[in-house]
């Protein structure tokens, strides 16, 4: 069922967008570094890589400059339309070609690079990697302002490592267990609520039962 759907959502989403999606194609063309998409390595289900597409939102080396592959608030690696794409998850879009060839579904975990993957506890780990991961998902709607969250710290990639991916598996690994249709839906509806309204705390109301934030991220979620 899951799959019929994402089938049927992502061709949907991808008809009703084109007149969104082919005016972005054509600004990032003649803006930025010329690029339209960038694909990057991501692991997928049973651990396996796939080639992840989005629209290019930062410089063509950002992954060896900087933080690598963690984008922080304000990365100077970030292109200018690539801010407002990122801010509006517009750059995800991209993705809902992944979900039509099966590399994905709408909703599951986020798919990691490999250096973010490896920063999931193994029980973590050994979870993800059982479903298709997630055009979102629970830990991405949790932490929809991550970005802002490691901007605040002064060892923005320890936190990440040591704080935000350790909690994420948590919530991935609850997904996982609670996967199903009533999950998949709700989530895509929170999903878009959260766009529309990005203080809203509808997530914790709507999924009973997901755990607790450490002490580090209270208040910040």
């Amino acid at each position: 069922m899951q799959r019929f759907l994402d089938i049927l959502l992502s061709g949907l989403a991808l008809l009703v967008l084109s007149p969104l999606l082919l005016p972005v194609m054509l600004i990032l063309r003649l803006t930025g570094e010329g690029e339209v998409f960038f694909i990057q390595q991501r692991v997928g289900r049973g651990g396996r890589p796939f080639g992840l597409y989005k629209f290019a939102t930062m410089l063509k080396d950002s992954p060896n400059i900087g933080t690598g592959t963690v984008t922080v608030k304000g990365d100077p690696r970030v292109l200018p339309l690539g801010r407002f794409l990122r801010k509006t998850k517009l750059n995800e879009l991209p993705q809902m070609l992944n979900i039509l060839k099966g590399d994905m579904s709408i909703i599951g975990p986020r798919p990691q690079t490999q250096r973010c993957f490896d920063a999931f506890p193994p029980e973590s780990q050994a979870q993800i990697i059982r479903v298709r991961p997630g055009l979102s998902g629970i830990g991405s709607i949790v932490f929809r302002d991550e970005e802002e969250l490691m901007h605040a710290r002064q060892e923005p990639e320890r936190f990440y490592d040591e704080v935000i991916m350790p909690y994420k598996g948590r919530l991935e690994e609850w997904y996982v267990a609670h996967q199903g249709p009533r999950t998949y839906l709700a989530a895509i509806f929170v999903t878009a609520w959260v766009v529309l309204f990005p203080n809203s705390q509808l997530v914790w109301r709507l999924f009973r039962g997901l755990p607790a934030p450490p002490a580090e991220l209270a208040g910040s979620i």
